[in-house]
């Protein structure tokens, strides 16, 4: 699949770039696995001298000697024998002074594993010779939880180092359009919205359904259900890593969200815990794998709050794969691809409105895009986006068949609405349905 979007990443490191020529700069590039980190990296720095290095699980002094292979492969001349990424780091900086490259190192937080003093003793020789040396070193991370400790934690040594954090986000939904219409002009609104909702945009996903040809809802249904499909696995490679030993109830409260349960009362019902507020914390605050969801004129400290998966892929695993993990463990795999069609028109409509919610915010139009409910959970309406400035507001019913739409319900809503919201009279409003259609 070709290089898509990314147009203004690629314009800041291109710029980052320029700047290395006069002094050494550092970039970090992070996201959660295969969001096209690398790819992103490679692209910047494409017909200008770049070094590539992976930080392998492997000890230092192999991966010293990756790296000089690398190093002199990429430069033409010899570079020495290195026991001490430091070590080796310093001569690169030096040879920077009179010969600029690019130098990325891929799976920078792997370094943890392998030498945890790595991190100090770069931040020394950055501090020492940034100045005087012409490197752009861009490094990249996947681990979020690690990355994030690693350079915003003010007790860690490359705090504040880093001269611009790039946090590298899905494809938008006009992108996957583009995507789709490149390898299928011909695609229906269906497969649309299931490219959306099993991918969420992340580009190693959505390459996977392109190179292998699935470009229509049945098929990406096949290919993640097919015998050792990369999908089947993925929810445990992404996260049990950064979850550690106490992974089983962080995958429990997730598949608890995907299935429906989306207060902290019913989670802590269906899995017989009387307190799950710490993990709950941790998975918004420090995972950033889960947001809260309030009605959308609701208060920050409001009680009516929702839980959900902030990513589309692993909402999908963990309602499905990782729900039936024993018929897969088991070979069942026809089974959980007839539970997937059975149930998708569900699941799917659930991602009708999040796939809508995102467009809205995605165009800029607006200054709030949200939902609403009230303090019983009812008058639900699916779709509010504001614009505080003219004073106007869109107000939508998603349906994925236009015809269940109805334009009197509809009506009554807002008029509770407006009652619960008096400030909302002053606002210009429109009424309308999104459906199948629209997308």
């Amino acid at each position: 699949m070709k290089f898509y979007d990314r147009e203004e990443e690629q314009e800041l490191l291109d710029n980052i770039r320029e700047a290395s020529l006069q002094e050494s700069q550092m970039t970090v590039l992070f996201g959660r696995r295969r969001i096209g980190k690398t790819q992103l990296a490679l692209q910047s720095t494409a017909g200008s001298l770049t070094l590539y290095f992976f930080v392998a699980r492997k000890a230092e002094a192999l991966l010293c000697q990756d790296f000089v292979d690398e190093a002199e492969n990429k430069l033409g001349w010899p570079i020495g024998n290195y026991t001490s990424f430091a070590k080796l780091f310093h001569h690169l900086l030096v040879i920077s002074r009179e010969r600029p490259f690019n130098l990325i190192i891929d799976e920078f937080q792997d370094f943890q594993r392998t030498n945890p003093s790595v991190f100090s003793e770069i931040q020394r020789e950055w501090d020492l010779n940034k100045g005087t040396s012409k490197m752009n070193l861009i490094v990249s991370g996947s681990i979020y939880s690690l990355m994030h400790q690693i350079f915003e934690d003010r007790k860690e040594p490359l705090f504040s180092r880093a001269g611009q954090m790039i946090h590298l986000k899905p494809f938008k939904v006009e992108v996957l359009k583009e995507i789709l219409a490149d390898h299928n002009p011909s695609y229906q609104p269906e497969d649309l919205l299931a490219l959306y909702a099993f991918t969420g945009g992340v580009a190693w996903y959505v390459s996977l359904f392109m190179t292998n040809k699935a470009y229509t809802k049945d098929k990406m249904i096949g290919l993640l259900t097919r015998s050792n499909s990369p999908f089947l696995n993925e929810g445990k490679n992404l996260l049990i890593e950064e979850f550690g030993p106490d992974y089983s109830i962080y995958f429990s409260i997730l598949e608890c969200i995907a299935g429906g349960d989306y207060t902290r009362g019913e989670i802590e019902n269906r899995l017989g815990k009387a307190e799950i507020g710490g993990y709950l914390a941790k998975l918004e605050n420090y995972y950033s794998l889960i947001s809260k969801k309030r009605p959308i004129f609701a208060k920050e400290n409001s009680k009516q709050v929702r839980y959900c998966i902030a990513d589309n892929f692993l909402t999908f695993w963990f309602r499905f794969i990782y729900r039936y993990q024993g018929y897969i463990e088991s070979g069942a795999l026809k089974l959980v691809e007839n539970i997937i069609r059975r149930d998708y028109n569900t699941f799917s409509g659930g991602m009708l409105e999040r796939y809508f919610r995102d467009k809205f915010m995605q165009s800029g139009l607006y200054t709030n895009v949200g939902m609403y409910w009230n303090r019983k959970g009812e008058n639900e309406i699916d779709l509010i986006a504001l614009n505080d400035l003219d004073k106007t507001v869109a107000i939508y019913e998603i349906k994925k068949d236009e015809a269940r739409y109805s334009s009197t319900v509809l009506e009554e809503k807002v008029a509770n609405l407006m009652e619960a919201e008096k400030e909302l009279k002053k606002y210009n409003c429109n009424l309308g349905k999104l459906s199948l259609l629209d997308i």
